[in-house]
C-alpha cells in the first residue's frame, strides 16, 4: 500500500477538516497529501518524508522512536538465511541480553527506587532484547538464520562497555 493510499483510508475514519485543525495546518495541504505525490497536485506526505529520512540515515532508531510514541514497539524482521550452525550463538546472544537486562535492573534497583535515567536503561535493554528474542523465534519460524549472524555481529560490534 502506498502512503498516500493509507493516509486516503485514515481520513476516512477522521475526517481532514478535523485533522487540518488538530495539526494547525490547512485542509487542503491535507487532502495534498492523500493524493500520488506525482499527480499535479500532489505532494509529498510526512509519511514519504519520515520513510526518506530512515533511508537516508538507516537509523531505525526513527522507527522505534515513532513506535514507542504509539505505544508499542519495532522488530527488524529477519530477511536472510545463515547455516543451523549459528544457532547456538544466536542463543547465547538472546541469554547475553537478558543477563545485560537484568544487570542494569540490578543496579537502578540496588537503591531501592528507580530514577528516570535508569528506566531509559532498562526500557533500552528491554528493547535490545525483545529485538534479539523476536528475530530468533522468526527465524525459526521461517528456517532462515542468515539474519542471526548478522545481527549479533552487528550488536557485538556496537555494544557499549
Amino acid at each position: 500500500m502506498q502512503s498516500h493510499e493509507l493516509l486516503r483510508e485514515v481520513f476516512d475514519k477522521k475526517s481532514a477538516k478535523e485533522i487540518s485543525a488538530d495539526l494547525e495546518l490547512s485542509t487542503s495541504m491535507i487532502y495534498k497529501w492523500a493524493q500520488p505525490p506525482n499527480q499535479e497536485g500532489g505532494i509529498g506526505n510526512p509519511l514519504d518524508r519520515v520513510e526518506a529520512l530512515i533511508r537516508s540515515t538507516g537509523d531505525q532508531r526513527i522507527v522505534q522512536w515513532i513506535c514507542q510514541r504509539a505505544g508499542g514497539f519495532f522488530i527488524l524482521n529477519p530477511q536472510n538465511a545463515p547455516h543451523p550452525h549459528y544457532l547456538i550463538p544466536a542463543t547465547n546472544q538472546i541469554v547475553q541480553e537478558f543477563a545485560d537486562l537484568l544487570a542494569v535492573v540490578a543496579h537502578a534497583a540496588a537503591d531501592e527506587k528507580i530514577t528516570a535515567p535508569e528506566a531509559e536503561q532498562i526500557r533500552a535493554r528491554w528493547e535490545e532484547l525483545k529485538s534479539a528474542t523476536e528475530g530468533f523465534v522468526a527465524a525459526c519460524e521461517s528456517g532462515d538464520f542468515g539474519p542471526l549472524k548478522t545481527a549479533t555481529a552487528k550488536r557485538v560490534a556496537t555494544k557499549p562497555d
